[in-house]
């Protein structure tokens, strides 16, 4: 069974970014996914949450690839404060893709992004980013902040007005939406119709925007809320992760 190990990277700006990664025995260069967390409820435990439900191991095992997570800002050991998926935590998950890209057990080219709910938000910012990508899998997220403002509980206003603000740059530099014709990665979207949190719809214009862009794209909607089942998610990663990391594909 491979190890989990811990580092504390630098974002480029001096701010410590935490990582957890575990990576398979081969010495061949393999593929890698990076996952980046969720809101947590509260608990701020970052990407140890990963390690915690088990998710690196079994896709590190299961996959033979490099499996890691990464705290955004302000959660975990990352250095804060939060900014709402914005610059500085799209800054910590490129930091991490950087380290990645370094490692020898890692081929650059195929590194697969994975980002769950607020994740998804920064996710979908990097992937217009950092063009060579191999694909980004974008899980209940929101591609248009400003557009579901408004109608967001009041905890969530809270959290946008306190950590991002409420200017229009504040909102594009947090919505994908508006920078698709910068993203080149094939994209998975996973998506509960049900979503309480973020809208359906969100993931259905953004889907088609990407399309229309030319980057190849899917769109799974589940009958289900905000969290998606991982026998749901499974299901509709099996095949695409296959291809994504292949010839290494064993995924039961």
């Amino acid at each position: 069974m491979p190890d989990v190990t811990r580092h504390l990277i630098d974002r480029g700006d001096g701010a410590s970014v935490e990582l957890f990664q575990a990576q398979p025995e081969s010495e061949t260069p393999a593929g890698a996914i990076l996952f980046v967390h969720g809101n947590q409820g509260g608990r701020l435990i970052g990407a140890k949450e990963a390690v915690d439900t088990g998710t690196l191991l079994r896709f590190c095992s299961r996959l033979n690839i490099t499996a890691a997570a990464v705290s955004q800002p302000g959660f975990g050991a990352s250095d804060g404060p939060a900014d709402f998926c914005g610059p500085d935590t799209q800054r910590a998950i490129m930091a991490a893709l950087s380290f990645l890209r370094e490692q020898p057990c890692v081929d650059p080219d195929r590194i697969v992004l994975y980002g769950n709910s607020r994740g998804a938000i920064a996710s979908a910012m990097v992937a217009a980013q950092v063009p060579d990508l191999r694909a980004v899998i974008l899980r209940s997220g929101v591609y248009d902040l400003e557009a579901v403002y408004e109608a967001s509980s009041k905890g969530l206003r809270w959290a946008i007005e306190q950590e991002a603000g409420l200017s229009s740059d504040a909102f594009l530099a947090r919505s994908a939406l508006h920078h698709v014709s910068k993203i080149r990665a094939e994209t998975l979207l996973l998506h509960g119709r049900l979503d309480e949190r973020a809208p359906v719809a969100q993931a259905e214009r953004f889907s088609d925007a990407l399309s229309d862009a030319g980057v190849p794209v899917m769109l799974h909607v589940f009958e289900c809320g905000h969290d998606i089942p991982r026998e749901y998610a499974q299901v509709a990663q099996r095949s695409f992760l296959q291809r994504m990391f292949d010839p290494v594909v064993t995924y039961h």
